[in-house]
């Protein structure tokens, strides 16, 4: 009863971003799903005294480290912040897997934990993993906050996090490392160490945090265990990754915002279809499975829809003082099925004379989210005319948005699982950003496994139609890229593409101020070396009100 109070009290007390109707999410609801909270969550909050030296919190004597995984923090508002941990619970530990834990979460003001501030206890048990989600409520805005979990004798590293300013604070820099698609067994995560060491607001992991599949071709280090289609076995793939202790320490270090793409359930997935052409029923409790671990590794404040487990909310709408409005997209589980797909196998693929990929129904986003999304930026323009004409528009998503096919004899090729296989949905959008006049709109995304700085038109490569907005693709922090010769041919084809390589790992540092956006590329030539050294690849700037890149 008391939960559920609380967690009446902090929903209606929450403002809504909005509300979506999926495809097959019929039920409105707001931003904060209470009901996925009320079973993830259960906070006592208020300031209580922190845990004295040598003191711990009543529970079992741990023979190996329960917080193994580390700790996370993430989607930071001006008021609180997600924060996160998961129990892994060995053998060692036989009998306590099967028991309800309770875990303290405590939060303080300085590095040195000398002032604490807040405290939470959290039970959990093996119906959720034994994770722990805590909304830190009650924080102050563009504050910096340290926190710490405890359970039993066992106690866990330091993790540091951040709230976002608050909505009129005039902010001079937002620092945002842009990362996606880590394969654990194709390389190391130097990029990740590297981040960790850096002052950074925010990661922005824009999809692939898993691979469930392999390619002995290019394994450095393997899998546990084979393909993953139970919650056990995705809950074993995610607990492995968070095994490499530079992924922990960019987690400890930095608050993340975060959506997904198609390896944290499986390659190319479309809504409910997969790349087997598995009957829907089948595979949407695949898809719920890998959901629901996701949602327990993760630092998000939503999990799986109670009534319909397939379903989860993970686009999401922030902003970051007067300098910038920031959304994360889903490019998975509402887009249409990839056009003119291969008879014997589904996903992505080449196509050539596809009549299917002009049908102006098709959706990358589905309906809903494509509404929401344009609200947004309508209320942006909105708030900005007011407030702030310079503030900018950053929309992460999963993929490439600009062109990337290739002349042939037969027409012009299109990879159908980009955007460039749903034309119809990429016009809608650029069309709305240009009717609407909308300054400083600059796409990021992931996916492609490579640096991307490119100019976004309604006509693709058409130099009759003006640019709209700007493009910032983030190569893979591991996962290997394209060939050099079909990369330089698809340069050659789409002149919007001011850069592009595929043959470095890394990730993006992305210093947004009030006069421009500056995207520097990080890369190794070496994932496959733990001791590898990241230097520059190039740097582009997107200056204020001037939509394109150029080379900073």
């Amino acid at each position: 009863m008391l939960l559920m109070r609380w967690c009446w009290t902090f929903c209606t007390s929450a403002p809504s971003s909005g509300c979506i109707e999926g495809k097959q999410n019929k039920m409105l609801r707001r931003d904060l799903n209470c009901t996925a909270l009320a079973w993830a969550l259960s906070a006592w909050a208020g300031v209580q005294p922190a845990l004295a030296a040598g003191q711990r919190l009543a529970g079992p004597t741990w023979q190996a480290d329960p917080f193994a995984l580390g700790v996370a923090s993430g989607q930071p508002r001006q008021d609180s912040v997600v924060l996160w941990t998961r129990l892994l619970i060995t053998d060692a530990d036989a009998a306590q897997q099967a028991s309800a834990q309770t875990v303290l979460c405590e939060v303080f003001a300085d590095e040195a934990l000398r002032q604490p501030l807040r405290q939470w206890r959290v039970e959990t048990d093996a119906r959720r993993g034994h994770s722990v989600h805590v909304v830190a409520t009650g924080l102050q805005p563009g504050r910096h906050y340290w926190y710490r979990f405890a359970c039993g004798s066992a106690q866990s590293v330091v993790g540091h996090t951040r709230t976002s300013p608050a909505p009129d604070a005039r902010v001079p820099l937002l620092r945002i490392a842009q990362a996606s698609c880590q394969h654990f067994e194709q390389g190391y995560y130097v990029a990740h160490r590297e981040m960790a060491q850096r002052e950074l607001d925010f990661v922005l992991f824009l999809g692939d945090y898993i691979y469930e599949s392999s390619n002995p071709k290019y394994r450095i280090r393997s899998h546990l265990g084979g393909v993953p289609k139970t919650l056990e076995e995705y809950r074993q793939r995610h607990a492995q990754y968070k095994g490499d202790a530079d992924l922990r320490a960019c987690h400890a270090a930095h608050p993340w915002v975060m959506t997904w793409d198609d390896h944290e359930v499986v390659n190319d997935y479309a809504n409910d279809q997969d790349n087997r052409f598995s009957d829907p029923i089948v595979f949407l409790k695949r898809r719920a499975a890998a959901y629901q671990a996701y949602f327990e590794h993760m630092p998000v404040r939503v999990g799986p829809d109670p009534q319909a487990p397939h379903q989860m909310r993970i686009h999401d709408r922030m902003a970051w003082g007067r300098l910038a409005d920031i959304w994360t997209l889903d490019c998975r589980q509402y887009r249409d099925h990839q056009a003119c797909p291969d008879p014997n196998r589904g996903g992505a693929r080449v196509v050539v004379g596809c009549d299917a990929l002009q049908d102006a129904r098709r959706s990358m986003l589905g309906s809903a989210q494509e509404a929401w999304l344009m609200q947004g930026l309508a209320d942006s323009l909105r708030e900005g005319q007011r407030d702030n004409p310079g503030r900018w528009r950053l929309i992460a998503q999963a993929t490439q948005m600009s062109s990337s096919g290739i002349a042939t004899p037969l027409g012009r090729s299109t990879f159908n699982d980009a955007w460039d296989g749903y034309p119809s949905a990429r016009e809608r959008l650029l069309v709305g950003i240009a009717e609407m006049r909308l300054n400083n709109a600059v796409v990021l995304g992931g996916d492609v496994h490579m640096n991307v700085a490119a100019n976004l038109r309604v006509r693709p490569n058409d130099e009759q139609s003006p640019v709209v907005a700007s493009e910032i693709v983030t190569t893979s922090v591991s996962s290997r890229g394209m060939g050099d010769a079909l990369l330089a041919t698809i340069r050659d084809n789409n002149p919007d593409i001011r850069h592009a390589r595929s043959d470095e790992r890394g990730y993006t540092l992305l210093d947004v101020r009030p006069e421009g956006v500056t995207a520097t590329f990080r890369t190794t030539a070496f994932p496959v070396q733990p001791d590898s050294v990241m230097r520059e690849q190039a740097r582009y700037e997107v200056l204020t009100g001037q939509a394109g890149v150029q080379r900073a």
